[in-house]
């Protein structure tokens, strides 16, 4: 029975992991956009960043996931444009709302970053002339070396977010537990299993993020080893 289990519930790792491709790809595309716009000082595109920021991360994943996917249903003008073909597309609107979530949350992290960068290499690049934005193009990619650790959690927030995408239908690992769940009831072995895997997969990912984190920031232990 636990085979039998585990073989249904394994058959939505795939999706479970492409959303999560999906969603981090263009978080972090858009968090570096609207990190580079918060920087950059402007007003009107700070205050607007600001208020997505503010959206984003003071509302729950759950009901942004729901007002993506059933929201634009309510309005004849979209259901009418080409742009139905892909808000009606339960995948799709998953991967929207974990995208835009996360970007959000990451574009903290990245800013956080950028705002800890050391005044004497503000001073350093204005010295030789630099431009804001060529200022920006050489800091901000030594800032999200050191939002790396904060952002290899965010990785994993989002792949486990990607199990509330089985509420809108989509079959993830969750969604294919709650399927066999509707016709076993055996709700201790079946969210056990799913449980299981989410752990499984988050402990590799963790392991191999820590890898990663370690090879990035190795410049800083040398740096720290000469001092």
């Amino acid at each position: 029975m636990f085979e039998d289990y585990l073989s249904v519930i394994a058959q939505g790792i795939p999706t479970s992991l492409l959303l999560t491709f999906a969603s981090l790809l263009i978080a972090f595309l858009l968090a570096l956009l609207f990190t580079f716009i918060l920087a950059m000082g402007n007003r009107w595109l700070k205050s607007a960043v600001n208020f997505y920021l503010v959206l984003f991360t003071g509302t729950p994943l759950l009901i942004q996931i729901f007002l993506i996917y059933s929201g634009p249903g309510q309005f004849e003008f979209i259901t009418q444009s080409p742009l139905w073909s892909l808000l009606s597309n339960a995948w799709f609107c998953a991967m929207l709302a974990l995208a835009l979530n996360s970007a959000a949350y990451s574009t903290q992290l990245f800013y956080g970053a950028v705002k800890a960068i050391p005044q004497g290499q503000w001073e350093s690049c204005a010295a030789l002339g630099l431009s804001r934005v060529q200022t920006l193009k050489i800091l901000i990619p030594y800032a999200l070396k050191r939002a790396l650790p904060s952002y290899t959690n965010e990785i994993i927030l989002v792949f486990k977010g990607t199990s509330l995408a089985s509420t809108i239908t989509i079959m993830d690992i969750m969604g294919y537990a709650r399927q066999l769940y509707g016709t076993e009831y055996d709700a201790l072995t079946i969210y056990g299993i799913a449980g299981g895997i989410y752990l499984l997969i988050t402990g590799i990912a963790t392991f191999m993020l820590r890898k990663v984190e370690n090879k990035v920031l190795a410049f800083e232990r040398i740096d720290t080893a000469k001092a």
